[in-house]
């Protein structure tokens, strides 16, 4: 890590800019100015590079430079391009864009080989490298996530004081870009006032460093885990886009609601112009009847029938999502294929959907609904229709491995995928794309790189896999893309702009304890995503609250009831609003997982003063009362506070209830849920 000084990077109150030892906080933090203090020819960029054996710090400013201002995309926008070439021909490209309303930019670095000869090795390429200073008595805090990992724990908040000396090393595994890491974090300034959350725009093999190498100093940088390479003559690569917010306020979730407005308002994909709403979701009874799995078993007929039992009991979802089986070959049982060892093979059943899906669709819009559909066209299994059929375009391992990955490499594989589902979906009648990646692409990269260029087939993967999903997006302006990868393990800065995970984890199906975690822990930076609620009882079905939800409760067997199910519709509706608005955890634990513990947390509409706790106390919680503190309201305030569940009411002022609220819950296992109003 060079020992470079960012000016105006990290906007602590009482951080000087080193060069004029100008103090400053983030109410006069200024986007435009800190791009163009950064990006211009007499500094060193918040980023650096290796070219041969020499680091970029030592010529990045003899290289001949240019800056232009770019048209911005949104309302709201500042953006830039910025160019450094060197007489060699090898140019590096910056595209920044800014947004002063969040006090955030982002940028993202193309390299490209002017020249007619092969260039110099390209490596230790780190898209965001920077050094913060600080005045402040004490050490800053790196607060930081797990990413999901098949377990209660997924994107559970870790937190590490960065003493002098200390360092924290996070990377994804097997090329998943959250994958047991996640790719955000938050640097908090010893007083817990001021920080910068970052975050990393990569799907594939990314890396992240944090060290605190002496007293008031810290050092961060990220980039692509596996790139060394040299570029062929007019050749270009992306790496991956980093991101920087900055904040300041009372504690953190000052910082973290104003990433996740950043998220909803500016990142997220827009649909008529607006952040796509992530559904409501029903299925047809998922696994049945036994020994099926999926939906290996399902029919038109039974497909029909279960749309108009969820009509007729005021069960109406906003989608109906038909999962994994609905393809040739899943259900051949006899003959060892299920759902998962027959992808590739994605034609309709023609045994089970003789008329193919448009029925069932047509009956889903009848409904008043949408169709989704899940695909997994990334993995195909070599003995599938696609594995046998088109074999060049298909990326195979060394090792013996019964599956190809598509290759997403090839442009011409890219469009000709992106021309097949969307005609697929059109005749289909389908509206929303479910797609899956239950396997590990790394070895596949590897075993494809070319000698000497090292990363070579990651990079062209990603570059694929984003113009893939643009393309579905250009082509079907009013869908949506559900991003799941044996659940969240796709989730990061650049897949955010294009999707959202509505099945954010694979963990445990309906497990509440897990549940609550990963909506506690996904929530600080991403207000879009969903579960399964699986069973109807308040506490299970209140663990798996969020933007999105899918009811996955089997609706033919006694043990779920009708009004629990009805109950429930109506209570997440009401609730869905208030996930894309402020977030407050009110329990905070080294370890969330555990059973002895309550966990609770609140959602606040900072527009109207309007809000809801929710809180849970878990099978082994001793203690039937805790008391929390809320955030967001006004002191001077009074608020009217309704227990949803049973009707009674009381009242408080701003002021204590951010000093101390009770909450109690008599019954181990059980749930509160409290609405809230500003009265005056």
């Amino acid at each position: 890590m060079r020992k470079y000084i960012l000016a105006i990077i990290f906007i602590f109150i009482g951080l000087p800019l080193l060069a004029n030892r100008q103090e400053f906080s983030a109410a006069n933090f200024d986007v435009k100015s800190w791009i163009e203090s950064n990006f211009n020819s007499s500094v060193i960029p918040p980023f650096s590079f290796c070219l041969g054996n020499r680091h970029s710090d030592a010529f990045i400013k003899r290289w001949e430079f240019s800056s232009s201002s770019m048209s911005p995309s949104q309302e709201g926008e500042v953006s830039y391009r910025f160019s450094w070439t060197s007489k060699n021909g090898m140019k590096v490209t910056a595209d920044v864009k800014g947004y002063p309303e969040y006090n955030a930019v982002e940028w993202v670095l193309h390299f490209m080989n002017m020249s007619d000869s092969d260039s110099e090795t390209l490596k230790d390429v780190k898209s965001l490298d920077v050094s913060y200073s600080y005045r402040e008595k004490g050490s800053c805090d790196l607060f930081y996530s797990y990413g999901s990992h098949v377990s209660r724990s997924d994107f559970q908040p870790r937190n590490m004081l960065m003493s002098p000396g200390v360092s924290h090393h996070m990377e994804p595994v097997g090329g998943r870009s959250s994958n047991v890491a996640f790719p955000f974090f938050d640097i908090i300034s010893p007083s817990g006032r001021n920080g910068v959350i970052t975050a990393i725009g990569w799907t594939g093999n990314w890396f992240a460093d944090v060290s605190s190498p002496r007293q008031h100093s810290l050092s961060v940088s990220c980039g692509m885990k596996n790139l060394e390479l040299y570029l062929k003559p007019g050749e270009t690569i992306r790496t991956p886009s980093s991101c920087l917010l900055f904040w300041n306020g009372d504690n953190k979730m000052t910082g973290h609601n104003k990433f996740r407005r950043f998220m909803v308002r500016i990142q997220a994909p827009k649909v008529k112009g607006k952040p796509a709403v992530y559904p409501v979701s029903t299925g047809f009874n998922w696994s049945d009847p036994y020994p099926c799995n999926e939906y290996s078993c399902l029919n038109e007929t039974t497909a029909l029938a279960y749309i108009q039992r969820y009509c007729d009991y005021g069960l109406n979802p906003e989608v109906f999502w038909l999962d994994a089986g609905w393809y040739e070959k899943c259900d051949e049982y006899y003959n060892n294929k299920n759902w998962a060892n027959t992808v590739g093979n994605w034609i309709t059943d023609a045994e089970r959907f003789p008329r193919g899906l448009k029925p069932v669709s047509d009956a889903v819009h009848d409904a008043g609904a949408k169709f989704m559909l899940w695909f997994e066209p990334e993995r195909v299994i070599k003995e599938s229709l696609w594995g046998k059929t088109m074999r060049g375009y298909m990326l195979d391992r060394k090792d013996s491995c019964d599956a190809y990955l598509f290759d997403l490499t090839n442009p011409d594989a890219v469009k000709w995928l992106a021309d097949y589902i969307c005609e697929f979906m059109k005749e289909n009648g389908v509206d929303y794309y479910r797609q899956d990646f239950n396997t590990e692409p790394e070895p596949y990269w590897a075993d494809n790189d070319e000698p000497g260029r090292k990363g070579i087939c990651e990079i062209r993967y990603i570059e694929g896999l984003y113009r893939f999903w643009d393309l579905m997006l250009e082509r079907m302006p009013e869908a949506i893309i559900d991003n799941c990868a044996s659940g969240g393990r796709r989730l990061d800065f650049e897949t955010f702009k294009r999707s959202a995970p509505m099945w954010r984890t694979d963990y445990d199906y309906g497990e509440p304890i897990g549940y609550q975690t990963h909506t506690y822990g996904l929530s600080f930076y991403l207000p879009l995503s969903g579960t399964g609620a699986t069973y109807p009882d308040k506490f299970s079905f209140r663990s798996s609250l969020g933007t999105s939800v899918v009811f996955s409760w089997k609706i033919t067997e006694p043990e779920n009831s009708l009004f629990d199910m009805q109950r429930d519709f109506a209570e997440f509706f009401e609730m869905r609003p208030y996930f894309y608005e402020d977030y407050y955890p009110l329990t905070e634990y080294e370890d969330m997982t555990p059973d002895t513990i309550w966990l609770a947390y609140q959602l606040h509409r900072p527009s109207d003063g309007t809000g809801f706790i929710v809180a849970f106390r878990r099978d082994n919680a001793e203690n039937d009362s805790i008391d929390v503190r809320l955030g967001g309201l006004e002191d001077t305030s009074v608020y009217q506070f309704t227990d949803c569940d049973t009707g009674k009411q009381f009242f408080a002022d701003g002021a204590s209830l951010k000093r101390e609220l009770k909450l109690s819950i008599k019954n181990k296992r059980e749930s509160k849920l409290l609405k809230y109003r500003k009265i005056k």
